[in-house]
């Protein structure tokens, strides 16, 4: 059996390539066309991929959680993301923070998400916040990661399995990407932000959505 990552198939993202250096600034130089809304439009973006899951499996949970310092975290209860091992027994994981999402990005028939733009990925989440990281926990051990602009910042870093399995995906956004509708995210927008993800959330019948407001902590 060919282990190595060349062999295996793409069906979301390429795998062959960790990161994509042109995609991501492409991404940085549009923040107003490829996250509309701003904030509200980036943790929408990665609900999708908690929305997948829990449709796999016939039923999910997620927990947004809004932090003191700006940033957002959106943990799910799912399989964890892709992770392999390649020919030199080393952890791979799908590069879904670095590279395009095959199946939207730059497709004229991608779906649209609940605040009716379109769908492009979680590397647009990436590419728009000062930093990210991205913990995903599998049956088979659980790694995280740091990004920077959607540049990998640490390497891909196991920690202790706890039992559980799911993804978390903690960003703070950044520029233009921080605002929602032109507004700064003051605790007035932050409020309205919530109010209308938890009507976009009822778009997923699968995935059943909490929120945490840790603002006041």
């Amino acid at each position: 059996m060919d282990d190595s990552s060349a062999s295996w198939r793409n069906t979301t993202h390429d795998w062959v390539r960790s990161v994509d250096p042109e995609h991501l600034a492409l991404i940085r130089r549009d923040p107003a066309g490829l996250a509309p809304g701003g904030v509200r439009h980036l943790v929408l973006e990665v609900l999708a991929y908690a929305a997948d899951e829990a449709q796999y499996g016939g039923a999910g949970r997620c927990t947004v959680t809004l932090h003191p310092d700006g940033s957002v975290s959106v943990a799910d209860d799912g399989r964890g993301t892709d992770t392999r091992f390649d020919e030199h027994g080393r952890a791979v994981r799908k590069p879904v923070m670095a590279t395009k999402d095959l199946r939207f990005f730059d497709h004229p028939d991608a779906e649209s998400l609940p605040d009716g733009h379109p769908r492009r990925g979680m590397s647009v989440v990436a590419a728009l916040s000062e930093w990210l990281v991205h913990t995903n926990r599998r049956a088979g051990g659980a790694w995280s990661q740091r990004y920077e602009y959607g540049v990998p910042a640490t390497a891909l870093t196991p920690v202790t399995d706890d039992g559980t399995t799911g993804t978390a995906v903690h960003f703070r956004p950044t520029g233009p990407a921080a605002t929602t509708d032109s507004a700064a995210l003051t605790d007035a927008a932050c409020d309205l932000v919530v109010e209308q993800l938890a009507g976009f959330a009822s778009a997923w019948p699968f995935l059943s959505v909490h929120f945490d407001d840790r603002r006041a902590d």
